[in-house]
């Protein structure tokens, strides 16, 4: 984060205290970093009742007994009641409110908890930097549910529980995604304004426009300051280096206006002009660069590069710190999962707020190359999963994938290992290969045994499997000519009917139509939505159309009657509704496995496992053959 050095007024120290109200907002804090901890404090001061989680006992630790403390620009002080080592340790405290103020990158691992605790009326903040941050929450919750802070301040922690806040250049900006909570954007609003954290509410688009705004000022320094080793103050006192940043202040500038986001015209001399005020310290992306930790350079500098790939307009400087900072956190990606994974088998539900024990052993990995992502799973010698993670597949990230692989090997003791999936033929660093078929049938029959119908809808197919009583493949069919009712095919289609990816769901839910698209092609669908849109069809009804009519591609391929079906895939991890309107289509029940998009990668974990395991056992066997008599 872009922290200038120039502070606002400054505030007297305050009496350790704790709030408790009836009738107030019941506001669930996940992360306490410095933005978390700021926000926090106000809140709590602001009369709201107030949860803070962190997993990191020694902190949470230390602000039980000594409060959060805010030091700098702003002083303050703040005890509270309400302190959590896991997400799902605030069931009972029941947040209406959730800020989440953790790093971009960590914020997948919360979701399956923060879903546990919703209902119809919980709402979503994002405190975060970057561009689209607010995507992520709005992709698992519904835009309807979903709130983003554009912060102007910023703080550098002093202790566990201390934050120096270096600087507030008020006012924050608070919006409703689609603008359906504004009311809830408006009462945080004025509480936050009366303990002087001046906060704006703002309407959706011009949400854009301030995300955008402060992202630019953070890419114009944050890699450059963590590939150079540079302070924000040493970065502006270089000449070669300003050239750079506002080269690079340039390019995004270019970007947001085919975005239809302008800037005043001596926008990049007034960010040059803020950025020479700043401070004699590294930026956040910098900082967590520096000490080998994942960085959030995919939000701030790659965002500025997706869009001007979308645009067809060159970010040539953007693109090198992007792939800059990747390849050196590619290269320390050992060290990363070393402090994320540190050799343990994680107990519970797969958070990222987890438990950990270390792991003994030989250790086997499964890799599913999907045309979508590449999954990769960990199991020990009894088969319970200890690592999981997913990357977007990608020809230009061929690299980071073996150094993924890597790092896996160097923090576990990898005996066997098995590639499958779409690429599995161009992945040459497992020791054996098994097609995506057998891996998903090993993998759900660890879960369920005895006949059954698999139905993998991926990225670029759809797969039904038959297994008979012994879990073995009987046959199988795939819908291999056409990338029709896969993954790809609602992308594109829900893209075209201008209908948010993760909002696709609770929109069909509530619809009651029954037509569906009459073609199964991906351009004609196209055709015939925009069709769909010209006559005013609502989005919900839009929405279940495109559904129906990938449930009726599933339908016509052959599912065996009289037993259980079993769904996994990317696709329906994120569109649980398509599971409904399956079983109608159908007349059959079906379940869905935990962790749809990894049951592959696991299944073939276990391949390996096995492999490894009949290799002992033939050795053992030959061994036996030469040491017996004449």
């Amino acid at each position: 984060m872009i922290q200038p050095q120039a502070g606002t007024k400054s505030q007297t120290m305050a009496k350790p205290k704790i709030i408790s109200k009836s009738n107030t907002p019941r506001i669930g804090i996940v992360g306490l970093g410095p933005v978390g901890m700021i926000l926090a404090v106000h809140l709590q001061e602001a009369g709201c009742e107030v949860a803070i989680c962190d997993n990191d006992k020694i902190k949470v630790n230390l602000i039980r007994k000594e409060g959060v403390r805010l030091e700098g620009v702003i002083q303050k002080q703040c005890f509270f009641k309400n302190i959590f080592t896991s997400i799902g340790e605030m069931k009972e405290f029941q947040p209406g409110i959730f800020v989440i103020s953790l790093k971009t990158y960590q914020t997948q691992s919360v979701l399956p908890e923060l879903a546990e605790l919703q209902n119809e009326s919980t709402t979503f903040i994002s405190a975060q930097n970057g561009i689209d941050v607010e995507h992520i929450l709005a992709g698992a919750f519904g835009e309807s549910k979903t709130l983003r802070l554009v912060i102007n301040f910023a703080g550098n922690p002093l202790a566990p529980n201390t934050v120096k806040v270096t600087f507030f250049n008020p006012p924050n900006y608070l919006a409703s995604v689609d603008d359906s909570r504004t009311g809830v954007a408006e009462a945080l609003t004025a509480r936050l304004n009366q303990v002087d954290l001046h906060t704006e509410v703002i309407t959706s688009f011009e949400l854009l426009h301030r995300s955008w705004e402060k992202t630019i000022l953070n890419a114009s320094l944050s890699a450059l300051c963590g590939i150079g080793r540079l302070t924000m103050r040493e970065a502006m006192q270089m000449p070669n280096t300003i050239e750079i940043i506002e080269q690079v202040i340039g390019e995004a500038v270019e970007v947001a206006a085919a975005e239809k986001i302008h800037f005043e015209d001596d926008f990049i001399r007034k960010c040059l002009r803020y950025l020479r005020k700043a401070g004699d310290h590294f930026p956040s992306l910098a900082v967590d660069l520096i000490n080998h930790r994942p960085t959030e350079i995919d939000f701030f500098n790659g965002k500025i590069v997706e869009y001007g790939r979308k645009h067809y307009i060159r970010t040539s400087l953007n693109l090198a710190f992007t792939n800059m900072v990747r390849a050196m956190t590619h290269k320390s990606l050992a060290a990363s999962i070393a402090e994320d994974a540190s050799l343990v088998k994680l107990q519970g539900n797969g958070s990222g707020f987890q438990k950990k024990v270390r792991v003994s052993g030989p250790c086997f990995l499964g890799i599913d190359l999907g045309s979508a992502y590449t999954k990769f799973t960990v199991i020990d010698s009894a088969e319970n999963i200890i690592y999981q993670s997913a990357h977007r597949t990608l020809n230009r990230e061929r690299i980071a994938m073996s150094h993924v692989t890597q790092a896996i090997r160097e923090e576990f003791d990898i005996a066997y290992s098995c590639a499958t999936g779409y690429g599995r033929k161009s992945f040459s660093d497992t020791d054996i290969v098994k097609t995506e078929i057998y891996s998903a049938a090993k993998g759900v029959s660890k879960y369920f045994s005895g006949a059954k119908t698999i139905l993998d809808i991926g990225g670029e197919d759809i797969k039904t499997i038959h297994c008979d009583e012994r879990d073995q493949v009987e046959n199988f069919y795939l819908n291999d000519k056409c990338a029709a009712g896969t993954g790809s095919f609602l992308v594109e289609v829900a893209e075209r009917a201008d209908i948010p990816i993760g909002e696709m769901s609770n929109l069909a839910s509530k619809s009651s139509f029954g037509k569906e698209l009459n073609s199964f092609c991906t351009v004609f669908a196209k055709t015939e939505i925009m069709k769909w849109l010209f006559e005013g069809v609502p989005v919900e009804d839009t929405a279940k159309g495109i559904y129906l009519s990938i449930a009726n591609r599933v339908a016509k391929m052959r599912l065996a009657p009289g037993v259980p079906v079993f769904m996994i895939g990317g696709v329906i991890a994120h569109h649980p509704y398509l599971k409904t309107i399956l079983e109608e289509r159908l007349k059959n029940p079906i379940q869905i496995i935990e962790k749809p998009q990894h049951v592959v990668s696991f299944g073939a974990a276990v391949l390996a496992r096995e492999h490894y395991l009949n290799q002992g056992l033939k050795v053992e066997a030959e061994m036996e053959t030469v040491t017996m008599p004449g």
